[in-house]
């Protein structure tokens, strides 16, 4: 009687594991078996790219192509989730990213078919996930056109001392905001300010900002946020932890501030205190001001 109830006790939990181990299979049967790197390309980077922007940590082209911006958006993403951080998408990055995000791989092929760069996956309404509007061209339909001397009909328009009728407001896209940085961007961007320049005056603190983003601008740092400020040995708040200390309404709006086109370095990509500095390359950049307790650099 006891071995009876022992082989059914048996049964019932590799039922229970087969169960389990089908039902996880299932979230990621999209994926294929192997572990996706940095230089793949094909179907299983486009999923990586279209999930990994539903979550809001990809905010590039989708293409395929597995470069450095993919690379540091799974870090961050694998960091976020308590995975292993290798920019390796394996087995258990897979199920995760499977687990909190969607992917609609016919709307997504269909629209790199189209041709469109679309880089607003995930978040509202298919209708609403199209490409951004080319850079310095004002949208069609979704905000006034300024007066012209000489009415253009193709241009929308309107007449001189003619009453301008109310823009509609405009479709969200995704988790993305100011100048295409995402939500994620400008929190990641405000941990580190907080982090760095805390105890910065006002101006100092958008300067850090400014620094960040004149990297992601400049071709000898990685294109992304995150590729920037996790890059080893960049930022002394990454390598002491202080970049999750809760950043405060000041070091969010410094970072707006700075997306926004505010400079006050001079275009620096570097920066440091000369209280504390250790190494001797950083005072033979070329300087170009002083903020507060930092020196920005060339």
């Amino acid at each position: 009687m006891k071995k009876k109830k022992i082989l059914i006790k048996l049964f019932i939990l590799i039922f229970l594991f087969v169960t389990a181990s089908f039902s996880e299979s299932k979230e990621v049967q999209a994926f294929s078996n192997q572990v996706i790197q940095k230089g793949a390309v094909g179907d299983d980077v486009i999923e990586l790219q279209s999930r990994l922007q539903y979550l809001g940590f990809y905010n590039g082209k989708i293409d395929g192509v597995f470069g450095w911006s993919t690379y540091w958006a799974l870090r961050n993403f694998q960091y976020e989730f308590a995975l292993p951080i290798d920019g390796l998408a394996g087995w258990p990055t897979k199920l995760k990213l499977a687990k909190a995000s969607k992917y609609n791989e016919q709307f997504v092929k269909k629209q790199i078919n189209s041709g469109k760069k679309f880089t607003h996956y995930g978040g509202v309404d298919q209708s609403k996930q199209s490409a951004p509007s080319p850079a310095n061209k004002a949208p069609a339909n979704n905000a006034p056109a300024k007066p012209a001397p000489a009415p253009a009909p193709k241009q929308n328009v309107p007449p001189k001392n003619t009453a301008q009728k109310k823009a509609a407001p405009k479709k969200p896209t995704a988790t993305n905001i100011p100048n295409g940085f995402s939500q994620n961007d400008i929190q990641l961007i405000a941990n580190a300010v907080y982090g760095e320049s805390r105890g910065e005056p006002y101006t100092g603190q958008v300067a850090v900002a400014a620094v960040i983003l004149n990297r992601v601008n400049s071709s000898t740092f990685p294109n992304t946020v995150a590729g920037v400020i996790f890059e080893p040995g960049a930022f002394t708040a990454v390598a002491d932890g202080q970049i999750w200390l809760t950043p405060n309404k000041n070091a969010k709006k410094a970072v707006l501030d700075a997306i926004n086109g505010w400079d006050p370095t001079g275009e620096a990509l570097y920066y440091f205190n000369p209280d504390t500095a250790t190494s001797g390359w950083i005072w033979g950049r070329p300087q170009i001001k002083r903020i507060g307790k930092h020196i920005f650099c060339k």
